[in-house]
């Protein structure tokens, strides 16, 4: 039987499988029943920064500073006991570890929310910085910079892992990983996902496409994963987005993550899903050998791709010269 125990910054899990933030995270018996399906750990639902302020921002007016400042503290505060309560809540029914998750966009106030999450027994801490750079004067490398800053401060604050989940709109991810790293980063996870525009062209309106995700976003992120866990070797990295089953995991592994978040498919499946995909998981590696994770872990990453990195190809030639109508 394939021992499928794995460690993802710094955290012991029992299997790669962690639930990412959402919906399905927002409850504490959500989680359980995460738990009792063989989930190894699970990311809370997100304390969005955007949120808190539109909230505060409909308080002001009162013509007083003092009350403003008051209500805002208040929102703030109610927002926060909400996110705080889940979490206790939480441990104290799952032994599996609880990951906090703060999507945020700036480097000012959130680290104190960072502390309340630790004090309140988070096992780590995934930073989510979320954010498109559309400014016509946009200094190149200032959102890079953000990140940096922002993992600065939280890494002053707290002692428990510090996770950062980015997004895929990074000139080179590399560059900006070896940084984390440098600076204090547990852990990386690949990667987040923008909102999906649509336009309705019968009603000339703006909408969004499925939110899920499709299994064809695991390549890039296969891609980038096996070129990071190469060049900077000393992280954890997990991959989020297109893992559906347990070949994916595979997948992952062998890419170089040491787990991936999931979320599409305990929707689509419910929470059975996890246990098939452990399942699939576990007789692959009967199949080929492998008693662990640690040994095929990287096995096929940019390392040892060979020296026409496939990777790293940009182009079509190879698949559209081998490919016969």
């Amino acid at each position: 039987m394939a021992n499928l125990k794995t460690t993802f910054a710094g955290l012991k899990l029992k299997n790669p499988v962690i639930i990412s933030s959402s919906g399905l995270t927002d409850t504490p018996d959500k989680i359980k029943q995460l738990e009792n399906a063989g989930a190894a750990a699970v990311v809370l639902k997100s304390v969005f920064e955007e949120q808190i302020h539109a909230q505060t921002g409909t308080l002001h007016g009162y013509g007083s500073p003092e009350a403003d400042d008051y209500l805002n503290t208040y929102v703030r505060s109610h927002m926060l006991d909400a996110h705080i309560s889940l979490l206790k809540e939480t441990k104290k029914h799952c032994t599996i570890p609880v990951i906090a998750s703060i999507n945020c966009y700036s480097d000012q106030e959130w680290t104190n929310f960072a502390v309340l999450m630790e004090q309140a027994g988070a096992d780590a801490l995934e930073i989510n910085i979320l954010a498109l750079q559309t400014e016509k004067n946009y200094i190149p490398g200032s959102f890079e910079q953000r990140h940096l800053n922002i993992l600065r401060r939280m890494k002053k604050e707290v002692k428990i892992p510090v996770i950062m989940k980015l997004g895929n709109n990074f000139t080179n991810p590399v560059t900006l990983i070896d940084q984390l790293y440098a600076n204090g980063a547990d852990a990386v996870v690949l990667f987040n996902r923008l909102y999906q525009p649509d336009i309705d062209i019968d009603r000339l309106t703006i909408g969004s496409t499925d939110v899920m995700s499709q299994p064809g976003e695991l390549a890039s992120r296969l891609r980038w994963t096996a070129i990071a866990s190469a060049a900077v070797p000393q992280l954890d990295y997990a991959i989020s987005g297109g893992v559906h089953n347990g070949k994916c995991l595979a997948k992952s592994i062998l890419a170089g993550a040491a787990a991936a978040e999931v979320c599409t498919a305990v929707y689509r499946h419910g929470t059975p899903v996890i246990a098939t995909m452990l399942d699939e998981l576990s007789q692959w590696m009967d199949n080929k050998g492998f008693d662990t994770l640690a040994q095929y872990k990287g096995k096929l990453n940019a390392q040892v791709a060979g020296d026409i990195n496939p990777f790293e190809r940009t182009q079509f030639m190879k698949y559209y010269s081998e490919h016969h109508e």
